[in-house]
Protein backbone atom coordinates (compact mmCIF):
# COMPACT_ATOMS: atom_id res chain seq x y z
CA UNK A 1 0.00 0.00 0.00
CA UNK A 2 1.49 3.51 -0.83
CA UNK A 3 1.96 6.37 1.51
CA UNK A 4 -0.91 8.14 0.23
CA UNK A 5 -3.28 5.22 0.40
CA UNK A 6 -2.93 4.88 4.07
CA UNK A 7 -3.32 8.46 4.72
CA UNK A 8 -6.51 8.31 2.55
CA UNK A 9 -7.92 5.10 4.17
CA UNK A 10 -7.14 6.99 7.56
CA UNK A 11 -9.10 10.00 6.19
CA UNK A 12 -11.72 7.58 4.69
CA UNK A 13 -12.39 5.97 8.63
CA UNK A 14 -12.63 9.66 10.11
CA UNK A 15 -14.86 11.26 7.52
CA UNK A 16 -17.84 8.99 9.52
CA UNK A 17 -17.72 11.16 12.41
CA UNK A 18 -15.43 14.21 11.49
CA UNK A 19 -18.31 16.94 11.66
CA UNK A 20 -19.41 15.71 14.67
CA UNK A 21 -17.00 16.36 16.68
CA UNK A 22 -16.15 19.64 14.85
CA UNK A 23 -18.92 21.09 15.57
CA UNK A 24 -18.50 19.88 19.66
CA UNK A 25 -15.63 21.73 19.68
CA UNK A 26 -15.59 25.71 19.72
CA UNK A 27 -11.70 26.22 19.64
CA UNK A 28 -11.51 24.24 16.26
CA UNK A 29 -14.28 26.57 15.10
CA UNK A 30 -13.03 29.48 16.03
CA UNK A 31 -9.60 28.82 14.95
CA UNK A 32 -11.13 28.12 12.08
CA UNK A 33 -13.21 31.21 11.45
CA UNK A 34 -9.99 33.36 11.98
CA UNK A 35 -7.93 31.25 9.00
CA UNK A 36 -11.27 32.35 6.71
CA UNK A 37 -10.69 36.00 7.51
CA UNK A 38 -6.73 35.65 6.40
CA UNK A 39 -8.16 34.39 3.00
CA UNK A 40 -11.01 36.90 3.20
CA UNK A 41 -8.58 39.55 2.59
CA UNK A 42 -7.22 38.47 -0.65
CA UNK A 43 -9.18 39.05 -3.77
CA UNK A 44 -9.34 36.15 -6.35
CA UNK A 45 -10.95 34.52 -9.60
CA UNK A 46 -9.90 30.98 -9.04
CA UNK A 47 -9.05 29.12 -5.65
CA UNK A 48 -7.39 25.83 -4.80
CA UNK A 49 -7.67 23.97 -1.13
CA UNK A 50 -5.34 21.43 -0.12
CA UNK A 51 -6.99 18.68 2.14
CA UNK A 52 -10.86 20.30 1.91
CA UNK A 53 -12.03 17.26 4.30
CA UNK A 54 -15.97 17.45 4.04
CA UNK A 55 -16.01 20.63 2.65
CA UNK A 56 -16.48 23.43 5.22
CA UNK A 57 -14.53 25.79 3.69
CA UNK A 58 -14.62 25.28 0.12
CA UNK A 59 -18.21 25.57 0.31
CA UNK A 60 -17.97 28.43 2.34
CA UNK A 61 -15.88 30.63 -0.02
CA UNK A 62 -17.64 28.94 -3.20
CA UNK A 63 -21.04 30.69 -1.81
CA UNK A 64 -19.84 33.73 -0.75
CA UNK A 65 -18.09 34.49 -3.85
CA UNK A 66 -20.12 33.49 -6.69
CA UNK A 67 -18.04 35.07 -9.53
CA UNK A 68 -14.83 33.12 -8.45
CA UNK A 69 -14.07 29.73 -9.01
CA UNK A 70 -13.46 27.10 -5.86
CA UNK A 71 -11.58 23.87 -6.83
CA UNK A 72 -10.50 21.17 -3.88
CA UNK A 73 -7.98 18.24 -4.01
CA UNK A 74 -8.15 15.99 -1.14
CA UNK A 75 -6.56 12.34 -0.25
CA UNK A 76 -9.73 10.71 1.13
CA UNK A 77 -12.42 9.33 -1.30
CA UNK A 78 -14.88 9.86 1.14
CA UNK A 79 -14.09 13.58 2.13
CA UNK A 80 -14.59 13.94 -1.77
CA UNK A 81 -18.05 12.15 -1.46
CA UNK A 82 -19.07 14.11 1.33
CA UNK A 83 -18.06 17.23 -0.03
CA UNK A 84 -19.80 16.51 -3.41
CA UNK A 85 -22.91 16.07 -1.75
CA UNK A 86 -22.46 19.55 -0.31
CA UNK A 87 -21.89 21.27 -3.40
CA UNK A 88 -25.03 19.14 -5.70
CA UNK A 89 -26.54 20.18 -2.25
CA UNK A 90 -26.31 24.32 -2.87
CA UNK A 91 -25.75 23.95 -6.83
CA UNK A 92 -22.45 25.31 -6.74
CA UNK A 93 -21.48 25.48 -10.05
CA UNK A 94 -18.37 27.40 -9.23
CA UNK A 95 -17.42 24.72 -7.22
CA UNK A 96 -15.00 21.30 -8.22
CA UNK A 97 -13.75 18.33 -6.45
CA UNK A 98 -10.82 15.89 -6.59
CA UNK A 99 -9.17 13.35 -5.26
CA UNK A 100 -5.32 13.08 -4.89
CA UNK A 101 -2.76 14.42 -2.75
CA UNK A 102 -0.73 17.79 -4.07
CA UNK A 103 1.32 16.11 -6.38
CA UNK A 104 -2.25 15.43 -8.29
CA UNK A 105 -3.27 18.96 -9.03
CA UNK A 106 -2.28 18.51 -12.82
CA UNK A 107 -3.62 15.55 -13.49
CA UNK A 108 -7.12 16.43 -11.21
CA UNK A 109 -7.41 20.18 -12.66
CA UNK A 110 -5.53 19.99 -16.11
CA UNK A 111 -4.00 22.86 -17.32
CA UNK A 112 -5.74 24.89 -15.07
CA UNK A 113 -3.80 27.86 -12.51
CA UNK A 114 -4.75 29.67 -9.53
CA UNK A 115 -4.33 32.89 -8.30
CA UNK A 116 -4.76 31.57 -4.61
CA UNK A 117 -3.73 28.45 -2.88
CA UNK A 118 -4.82 27.82 0.53
CA UNK A 119 -4.24 25.28 3.28
CA UNK A 120 -6.26 25.04 6.16
CA UNK A 121 -5.42 22.41 9.53
CA UNK A 122 -1.96 21.59 8.32
CA UNK A 123 -2.85 18.80 5.07
CA UNK A 124 0.39 19.63 3.97
CA UNK A 125 1.85 18.00 6.84
CA UNK A 126 0.85 14.25 5.28
CA UNK A 127 2.68 14.95 2.23
CA UNK A 128 5.60 12.58 1.03
CA UNK A 129 8.10 15.33 -0.26
CA UNK A 130 7.28 19.03 1.58
CA UNK A 131 10.25 20.36 -0.92
CA UNK A 132 8.25 18.23 -4.19
CA UNK A 133 5.21 19.81 -2.37
CA UNK A 134 6.23 23.54 -2.57
CA UNK A 135 7.05 22.60 -6.24
CA UNK A 136 4.08 21.73 -7.34
CA UNK A 137 1.89 24.52 -5.76
CA UNK A 138 3.98 26.89 -7.04
CA UNK A 139 3.86 25.75 -10.44
CA UNK A 140 0.13 26.07 -10.59
CA UNK A 141 0.13 29.16 -8.94
CA UNK A 142 0.13 32.15 -11.25
CA UNK A 143 2.52 35.34 -10.95
CA UNK A 144 1.45 37.62 -8.42
CA UNK A 145 -0.87 34.86 -7.04
CA UNK A 146 -0.88 34.39 -3.31
CA UNK A 147 -0.59 31.21 -0.91
CA UNK A 148 -2.82 31.01 2.84
CA UNK A 149 -0.81 27.49 4.04
CA UNK A 150 -1.68 26.41 7.93
CA UNK A 151 0.96 23.58 9.28
CA UNK A 152 0.85 21.29 12.58
CA UNK A 153 3.62 23.01 14.09
CA UNK A 154 7.27 21.61 15.12
CA UNK A 155 7.70 23.69 18.21
CA UNK A 156 4.21 23.87 20.04
CA UNK A 157 6.01 25.22 23.26
CA UNK A 158 2.76 24.70 25.54
CA UNK A 159 1.98 20.85 24.08
CA UNK A 160 5.54 20.42 25.79
CA UNK A 161 5.23 21.72 28.66
CA UNK A 162 2.33 20.38 29.57
CA UNK A 163 2.72 17.03 28.55
CA UNK A 164 6.00 17.07 30.71
CA UNK A 165 3.57 18.00 33.47
CA UNK A 166 1.57 14.92 32.87
CA UNK A 167 4.68 13.03 32.94
CA UNK A 168 4.52 12.52 29.11
CA UNK A 169 8.25 12.73 27.92
CA UNK A 170 7.68 10.81 25.00
CA UNK A 171 4.64 12.79 23.92
CA UNK A 172 5.76 15.89 24.48
CA UNK A 173 8.85 15.68 22.20
CA UNK A 174 7.30 13.55 19.81
CA UNK A 175 6.79 16.50 16.90
CA UNK A 176 10.52 16.60 16.82
CA UNK A 177 10.89 13.05 15.01
CA UNK A 178 11.48 12.49 11.64
CA UNK A 179 8.23 10.88 11.35
CA UNK A 180 5.20 12.31 13.73
CA UNK A 181 2.12 9.96 14.44
CA UNK A 182 -0.51 12.70 14.49
CA UNK A 183 -3.49 13.45 16.90
CA UNK A 184 -4.68 9.97 17.30
CA UNK A 185 -4.01 8.33 20.74
CA UNK A 186 -4.84 4.91 18.77
CA UNK A 187 -4.42 5.02 15.08
CA UNK A 188 -0.81 6.26 13.69
CA UNK A 189 -0.72 8.36 10.99
CA UNK A 190 2.96 8.68 9.66
CA UNK A 191 3.28 12.80 9.05
CA UNK A 192 5.97 15.19 9.74
CA UNK A 193 5.92 18.65 11.41
CA UNK A 194 8.00 21.31 10.32
CA UNK A 195 9.55 24.61 11.79
CA UNK A 196 8.56 28.00 10.56
CA UNK A 197 12.32 28.00 9.43
CA UNK A 198 11.83 24.97 7.38
CA UNK A 199 9.16 26.06 5.45
CA UNK A 200 10.70 29.81 4.86
CA UNK A 201 13.56 27.75 3.21
CA UNK A 202 11.09 25.51 1.04
CA UNK A 203 9.16 28.71 -0.10
CA UNK A 204 12.50 30.59 -1.20
CA UNK A 205 13.88 27.54 -3.08
CA UNK A 206 10.23 27.82 -5.09
CA UNK A 207 10.13 31.91 -6.14
CA UNK A 208 8.01 32.44 -3.38
CA UNK A 209 8.15 35.17 -0.87
CA UNK A 210 7.19 34.67 2.63
CA UNK A 211 5.45 38.08 3.94
CA UNK A 212 3.87 36.83 7.34
CA UNK A 213 3.63 34.00 9.47
CA UNK A 214 1.39 33.67 12.53
CA UNK A 215 0.66 31.44 15.50
CA UNK A 216 -2.43 30.02 16.88
CA UNK A 217 -2.91 28.09 20.37
CA UNK A 218 0.46 29.97 21.71
CA UNK A 219 -0.76 30.42 25.21
CA UNK A 220 -4.77 29.41 24.29
CA UNK A 221 -4.37 25.60 24.91
CA UNK A 222 -4.48 23.44 21.89
CA UNK A 223 -8.21 22.21 20.56
CA UNK A 224 -7.49 18.32 21.85
CA UNK A 225 -7.07 19.51 25.02
CA UNK A 226 -10.35 19.74 25.75
CA UNK A 227 -10.81 18.82 30.01
CA UNK A 228 -8.51 22.18 30.10
CA UNK A 229 -10.21 24.25 28.06
CA UNK A 230 -13.56 23.38 29.34
CA UNK A 231 -12.14 24.05 32.95
CA UNK A 232 -10.52 27.35 31.93
CA UNK A 233 -13.18 30.07 33.06
CA UNK A 234 -14.76 31.66 30.00
CA UNK A 235 -12.98 35.53 30.54
CA UNK A 236 -9.43 33.50 30.77
CA UNK A 237 -9.99 32.01 27.57
CA UNK A 238 -10.97 34.88 25.85
CA UNK A 239 -7.73 36.92 27.17
CA UNK A 240 -5.78 33.64 26.11
CA UNK A 241 -6.77 34.12 22.44
CA UNK A 242 -6.62 37.80 22.81
CA UNK A 243 -3.02 37.82 23.79
CA UNK A 244 -2.23 35.11 21.35
CA UNK A 245 -3.46 37.54 18.50
CA UNK A 246 -1.58 40.29 19.57
CA UNK A 247 1.65 38.30 19.57
CA UNK A 248 0.68 35.77 16.55
CA UNK A 249 3.28 37.73 14.19
CA UNK A 250 6.60 38.14 16.31
CA UNK A 251 9.14 35.66 17.45
CA UNK A 252 6.59 33.64 20.04
CA UNK A 253 4.23 33.49 16.99
CA UNK A 254 6.47 30.37 15.97
CA UNK A 255 5.95 28.61 19.37
CA UNK A 256 2.27 28.25 18.21
CA UNK A 257 0.22 24.84 17.92
CA UNK A 258 -0.63 25.85 14.56
CA UNK A 259 1.56 28.44 12.12
CA UNK A 260 -0.28 30.24 9.40
CA UNK A 261 1.93 31.58 6.11
CA UNK A 262 1.43 34.22 3.90
CA UNK A 263 2.94 33.55 0.62
CA UNK A 264 3.42 35.25 -2.31
CA UNK A 265 4.53 34.83 -6.00
CA UNK A 266 7.19 36.81 -7.57
CA UNK A 267 5.38 39.77 -9.03
CA UNK A 268 3.17 40.60 -6.58
CA UNK A 269 3.47 44.27 -5.05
Amino acid sequence: MSYYEEVGNYYDKDAVDFEQRYWKNPVLQRIRQSFREEVKQLPFRRALEIGFGPGFDLIHFARIFPEAEVCGLDVSQEMVQLAQQKIDAHALANARVGQGSVEHITEQFPETSFDLIYVFFGALNTVEDIERAFECLSDRLEEGGRMVLTFVNKWYLQGMLIELLKGRPVQAFSRLKKVWGGYSPTEFLASRCYSPAEIGRCAERVGLKLFTHSGYSIFSPAWYYHGLNRRLPGRLRQAAWDLDRRIADGPLGGLGEYVLYDLRKKGSK
